[in-house]
């Protein structure tokens, strides 16, 4: 019965493949007992068949020009509207309201939305000022080891718009050059969670786990 129960909890996760880290995704939510199996989704037919969404990071603008041009930019955006979604440094843009620099606030590239913050894109400069950084990450599991937030070109969020719905997770223990101590890297809006860091470049499978039991937890609650 144990078993059983376990099997019915496990979850599909579709990784967002147009472009960008999402084999690395796979490879660590594939560790997971909580995950039945993690695929890539590259059009409507595929997402249709996931429970949830991981979008990784990479160049969100080439991501959004996919998604759209192809035709799958509707279905992705209903997804993201109804089902668990995780965005990863590119994702956490597209899943942003607003961009307030690095980019116009409208115009220059689609957004999906659903998280009420704005972004500053490529806030720690260029890909060379790339650096590793302990965080602590509210509701991670063994929460007292810190974890290894990999920035690579990284947006930060630079305000909150939805203060009563918006739960910040993680901010940056320490100055990075000229982003200061407390900068807000990752956030959570009911079934959405936004990072801006890698966690599919470490091998530090807790931000996975993190999303896929609040994936589990949202699901249980709104599909009886």
């Amino acid at each position: 019965m144990a078993q059983e129960q376990q099997e019915q909890k496990q979850i599909r996760v579709g990784v967002l493949a147009l472009q960008g880290a999402f084999a690395e995704h796979i490879i660590l939510l594939n560790t997971l007992p909580q995950v039945s199996e993690a695929v890539a989704v590259r059009n409507a037919e595929e997402i249709s068949k996931v429970d949830a969404l991981v979008i990784p990071g990479g160049e969100s603008t080439t991501m959004a020009l996919i998604a759209e041009r192809s035709g799958f930019w509707p279905a992705l955006q209903e997804f993201v509207r109804t089902h668990p979604t995780w965005g990863t440094c590119a994702g956490l843009i597209l899943l942003s309201e607003y961009i307030t620099s690095g980019g116009t606030l409208k115009g220059d590239q689609k957004l999906l939305g659903g998280l009420g913050i704005s972004i500053k894109r490529n806030a720690f400069g260029t890909q060379k000022e790339s650096f590793e950084a302990g965080l602590h990450v509210e509701g991670l599991e063994n929460a007292e080891r810190l974890f290894p937030g990999v920035f690579i070109r990284a947006p930060v969020i630079d305000e909150i718009l939805k203060p009563d719905e918006v739960e910040v997770v993680a901010k940056l223990e320490q100055d990075y050059g000229k982003t200061p101590k407390g900068t807000i890297v990752a956030v959570k809006q009911g079934h959405l969670l936004g990072s801006a860091f890698h966690p599919e470049l470490t091998r530090d499978n807790r931000m996975h786990l993190f999303f896929v039991k609040m994936a589990q937890d949202w699901i249980a609650k709104h599909r009886k």
